[in-house]
């Protein structure tokens, strides 16, 4: 699955993914009214525009980037119709030709990573029938259950050719309150690092494993360190743009070859018509600021790459 990823990241010329992480704040009220017109004040009326508001988005950018990125929690907060909206979300990523990242963040004792990667990677068999019921491509796991909790992705990324980004070094102020406490002579994050790049070797996709991480950009210092750390890991980078992060910080997580991560933005782009710098586009044009938000961030991360 990475090389399919690669693939698109060449194609488009475009390290960037798109997280889609609706919240009500960002939903343009035109959508809201109408679908609280259609469906009351309901759980299904947010659900039902908050997948109007993907639609719009992946249309305006999906020839731009090579992927996208909801955030499942962004919709279980709308219960199940909300869960019903992601995926309908995954189905119509696929079908505009976009790689979809589960932002998931899963990682249990074995026999429930199982059925975690079972129901978003992989597929489960009812009858004669074999059915994959979230199907995203790639999705995030946490690590810190061990490897009972990773390994069970690993055999779908193999059995099914999808992928996974590990958490190794997150972008949040806090992350560093475990993940930069001292074991030894190394950090918890760089033990994460250096396990990672072992489980990766069980899953090679040409040059780069189908098992990624995932390292923030408002830690420059330790993207370059993790980036020489794990030579043949694909980086996955948030905290891009909203977050603090900036192109100039991302150059130490790219290889030579301009490749070897992928940065995310979410609200910087699914919000931007919220945004002083693209107001000029309206409410009703957030897609197009959205686009045009897409086309900054290229541009900004081309340069800082070379």
């Amino acid at each position: 699955m990475i090389s399919k990823l690669i693939t698109e990241i060449k194609k488009k010329n475009a390290p960037v993914v798109v997280g889609l992480d609706p919240q009500m704040a960002f939903l343009p009220k035109f959508l809201l009214d109408k679908a609280i017109k259609e469906k009351g004040e309901t759980l299904e009326a947010a659900a039902d525009a908050i997948f109007e508001y993907n639609k719009g988005l992946m249309d305006a950018v999906a020839d731009l980037i090579p992927a996208v990125k909801p955030q499942i929690a962004m919709y279980e907060m709308f219960g199940v119709p909300g869960v019903a909206a992601y995926k309908k979300t995954v189905d119509y990523a696929h079908d505009k030709g976009l790689v979809v990242i589960g932002d998931i963040k899963r990682g249990d004792i074995g026999s429930t990573s199982g059925a975690y990667a079972i129901g978003h990677i992989g597929k489960i068999t009812v009858g004669n029938t074999e059915i994959a019921p979230f199907d995203e491509d790639i999705v995030t796991v946490n690590p810190y259950l061990g490897s009972d909790g990773v390994k069970p992705f690993i055999e779908i990324c193999n059995s099914c050719d999808k992928g996974i980004f590990v958490l190794v070094k997150t972008s949040n102020p806090s992350s560093g309150e475990f993940q930069d406490k001292k074991i030894g002579d190394k950090t918890l994050y760089e033990e994460v690092a250096d396990t990672v790049s072992e489980w990766g070797k069980e899953s090679m996709d040409g040059d780069y494993s189908n098992v990624g991480a995932v390292v923030g950009a408002t830690y420059p210092e330790m993207g370059i360190e993790l980036r020489k750390r794990m030579k043949n890991t694909y980086i996955l980078v948030p905290g891009y743009g909203a977050q603090g992060g900036k192109g100039s910080d991302l150059k130490g997580y790219f290889n030579e070859d301009g490749l070897g991560a992928i940065v995310n933005s979410s609200r910087g782009i699914i919000a931007a018509y919220k945004n002083e710098k693209y107001a000029s586009f309206g409410e009703e044009g957030y897609a197009d600021a959205a686009r045009q938000a897409t086309v900054d961030m290229i541009e900004d991360i081309s340069q800082a790459i070379g």
